[in-house]
């Protein structure tokens, strides 16, 4: 299930794990794992206006566990360096 959070600028960005919607197969969780992360996983957020949809990196319980502002600055952080030459 997708986790919205709105930024400053009032766009709403919905946020899922990568591979989610392939089913709750271990194989599809270990797809969206994060390299030898350990216990991080790819996020996509998509954007509800005119912005790109980004990928982030966060922790196993971020549906949950991150706060708002975390996953905003998470996301945020990202564009910039999507952005950046």
């Amino acid at each position: 299930m997708p986790r919205e959070v709105t930024d400053s600028d009032g766009i709403k960005w919905s946020c899922i794990q990568a591979f989610a919607g392939l089913g709750k197969d271990p194989e599809k969780t270990e797809a969206a794992r994060v390299g030898d992360s350990g216990n991080r996983f790819h996020v996509t957020c998509t954007p509800s206006g005119g912005a790109k949809s980004v990928r982030v990196e966060l922790p196993g319980d971020w549906e949950k566990a991150l706060s708002d502002e975390a996953l905003l600055r998470a996301i945020q952080e990202q564009r910039a360096r999507d952005d950046s030459p």
